[in-house]
């Protein structure tokens, strides 16, 4: 009786969500036949130019555009790592150690575990820009590109450990409604240091101008660019305009929205135990495969390795070939692992710890998994397939999937389930990143947290449904406006980072 009567709920739920979605069908169609798209993209173009424009202003140097806040980040990352005296080198062996349990305290302040804090930070870095970013940097700057991504993956965990070091350590308990949540990031330690230095007016416009870029960098770039590639990718291996998906964007949008819904709906806790198995799995799924694709191709990796260093450091070309592989590594590494931005920062305050320096330390592995790893993977791949050279100008997944398919003629459906989950995991880690700035703005509130979500959740439909260039780049441009307010905070506070690692190096005997 018991199981009949389960499935006739199952039949009347199925019947209930398909009389949904005939509801819902012509609605959507209509609303897409009407082009509305197109018209809410060209009314945002003046302001999608004016934020580009000052965000990526360039200036030209041997013939290259430079952009002014990639120069802001390397010189950050290369400032904290000599200042932090090669802290991404010296405590790598320790941050493991702290990543695998060890020196834990079960009884402190936080919600989630180290891991779950890393898996969160890096469910929102690992994604489209380590399959298409690598691409994009291989085919303007060349093979060499990939070396000089490496490099400033490298010196960006130095910036990486300042950033969620003092994240973990400014952090609050805010809700009164729920005492037990906790809330981190960059906007309360910008406060909190321009205060110290009586500047507290400016500390509060620091903080909200912060606040702001992220949540419309999240609606954005973690939600309308991220279901649009899933989509356009999904669209393509299931058939192209013949496939069952072909102008059902609004369709694809509502099923992703409703599984993001699912977790997010759960806080932190749900999204870092989510983060903490789609993680791995897609990382693994992805390196296993261009493994193989490099196995195959086994004969070439000598080649190609050295062709990678001979062309990043003594190029043929001359000095403006090193120059355009040294710029393009570094900015698309810049762009995939997000150091300096301060996202990663508002996760992993939510970790359950005493030592906010040992946080850090363990956030830093974030850039070295991201751009050294999986990054250095696709390049590998890339180049020991050739495929590069075929010069058809500027490409992103294009090449990726081709390289892979060199070796392995079905793996653009490996692709797509890939693509996926990574658009997955940014959207439900960017989904948090952005709830923290609007609690921050608006108050530490149930229904603030109810409005963000369920707007959040609207943009996923959009996002798949449109085309919105110009909206994805104010929001991109708005996601790197962060890191201005951001890093100076770290210029700042960079003393008593200082400081408090050199406690805790003694207190661990860390050399």
């Amino acid at each position: 009786m018991a199981l009949l009567y389960n499935d006739q709920i199952w039949f009347i739920a199925r019947k209930a969500v398909i009389l949904l979605f005939n509801c819902l069908k012509p609605f959507f169609e209509k609303l897409m036949m009407m082009e509305i798209d197109k018209t809410i993209d060209a009314a945002f173009e003046p302001l999608s130019s004016a934020v580009a424009s000052i965000v990526f202003y360039s200036v030209s140097l041997m013939g290259l555009d430079i952009s002014l806040i990639l120069v802001w980040l390397v010189v950050a990352a290369l400032c904290f790592t000599i200042y932090f005296d090669f802290v991404n080198f010296r405590y790598f062996r320790h941050a493991i150690e702290l990543l695998r349990g060890k020196h834990d305290n079960q009884q402190a302040d936080g919600e989630i575990n180290r891991f779950q804090g890393l898996m969160t930070s890096l469910s929102g870095t690992v994604g489209l820009g380590n399959i298409a970013g690598v691409a994009v940097a291989i085919s303007l700057g060349g093979p060499g590109a990939a070396f000089w991504m490496a490099v400033m993956g490298l010196f960006a965990m130095s910036t990486k450990f300042a950033e969620v070091t003092l994240g973990v350590k400014y952090r609050q308990h805010g809700s009164k409604q729920h005492p037990e949540k906790i809330s981190g990031g960059p906007m309360y330690y910008l406060r909190s240091v321009f205060e110290r230095y009586g500047k507290r007016r400016l500390g509060q416009f620091m903080a909200g101008l912060f606040a702001v870029c992220c949540i419309g960098g999240t609606l954005g770039a973690g939600s309308l660019f991220q279901v649009n590639q899933a989509y356009q990718q999904a669209l393509i291996v299931t058939g192209g305009d013949a496939s069952f998906w072909a102008n059902k964007g609004w369709l694809f949008g509502l099923l992703t929205a409703f599984l993001v819904g699912l977790v997010i709906l759960g806080g932190i806790q749900w999204i870092a135990a989510v983060a903490s198995r789609i993680v791995p799995i897609m990382a693994m799924l992805y390196m296993v495969t261009g493994m193989i694709v490099i196995g195959i191709h086994y004969e070439n990796i000598f080649g190609a390795l050295q062709q990678i260093f001979e062309l990043a450091l003594c190029p043929q070309a001359g000095i403006g070939a090193l120059m355009g592989a040294l710029l393009v590594g570094v900015q698309r590494a810049s762009f995939s692992n997000e150091a300096g931005v301060g996202s990663s920062a508002i996760a992993h305050s939510a970790v359950r710890t005493d030592k906010p320096v040992s946080q850090g330390l363990v956030g830093m592995l974030g850039p070295f998994i991201d751009t050294v790893i999986i990054c250095m993977v696709t390049a590998l791949v890339i180049v020991i397939s050739g495929t590069y050279i075929e010069e058809n100008g500027m490409e992103g997944i294009a090449l990726t999937s081709r390289a892979f398919a060199s070796a392995i003629d079905w793996f653009p459906y490996v692709l797509a389930i890939t693509v996926f989950l990574f658009a997955y995991s940014t959207m439900i880690s960017w989904s948090y990143y952005g709830l923290k700035c609007a609690t921050y703005l608006f108050g530490e509130d149930d229904k603030v947290e109810t409005i963000y979500k369920m707007m959040y959740c609207g943009f996923i439909v959009i996002g798949a449904s449109a085309e919105l260039s110009n909206i994805i780049l104010f929001t991109d441009a708005m996601v790197l406006a962060m890191a201005i307010p951001n890093i100076i905070g770290l210029y700042l506070l960079a003393p008593e980072i200082k400081q408090d690692l050199q406690v805790y190096a003694q207190s661990f005997k860390v050399k």
